[in-house]
């Protein structure tokens, strides 16, 4: 497999085929929490994609010096790391979002999308590669988030990123302000997603 091939089916598998939250169902807590508004929403995806990035580079260029034994504590010792470095940066920046946030910034250093990539590909690929699988798994995510927060947030507010969409005669949907309706909207997203990958391999098996 070349190299420009390896790229391709990391970017692929990360967005699509194995997307983590409608594929591997990770992520859930998070995507369940933060979607109503698309602006928190974005900033979370970017949050998480920046920590799994790195973190996954950084694994990946320790991977031949850290202790087998000792790896789990290693991982969760980088990714505290960047987390940490996410947080103070969105409290200085951007004070309301984090607020808005509240503890699941923080959270992102037990979120199983971080600690998946670095066990399942970090510690067994290249940095370059692992900083693109981190990259791309964390977009995937964000993409995600974004199309549920689009959903969530014009239904529910009739906004979109805060502002004002007139629409003649739409009223707003409060159940869509609540939680369980994205946790509606993920298992339509996980139904749709497993019923193509369905019909595409009963297309290759014919």
């Amino acid at each position: 497999m070349s190299p420009r091939e390896t790229v391709r089916s990391v970017i692929r598998r990360n967005l699509f085929s194995e997307n983590q939250v409608i594929r591997q169902i990770l992520g859930i807590c998070s995507s369940l929490a933060v979607t109503n508004l698309l602006s928190n929403s974005l900033v979370m995806g970017l949050g998480l994609t920046f920590t799994t990035a790195l973190s996954s580079l950084t694994l990946s260029a320790l991977r031949n010096w850290i202790p087998h034994r000792i790896r789990m504590i290693v991982q969760t010792l980088v990714i505290a790391a960047y987390v940490i470095f996410v947080d103070i940066f969105l409290k200085a920046n951007l004070p309301e979002i984090s607020k808005a946030l509240g503890p699941y910034v923080g959270l992102i250093i037990t979120n199983c999308i971080i600690m998946g990539r670095a066990e399942a590909f970090a510690q067994k690929n290249p940095p370059l590669l692992s900083l693109l699988d981190g990259l791309f798994a964390g977009l995937g995510y964000t993409g995600v988030l974004l199309a549920i927060a689009f959903i969530r947030e014009f239904l529910g507010f009739g906004t979109l990123f805060g502002y004002p969409v007139n629409v003649v005669g739409f009223e707003t949907w409060t159940v869509m302000v609540m939680p369980p309706s994205a946790f509606f909207l993920i298992g339509v997203m996980i139904w749709i997603a497993s019923a193509r990958m369905a019909a595409k391999k009963g297309v290759k098996k014919a």
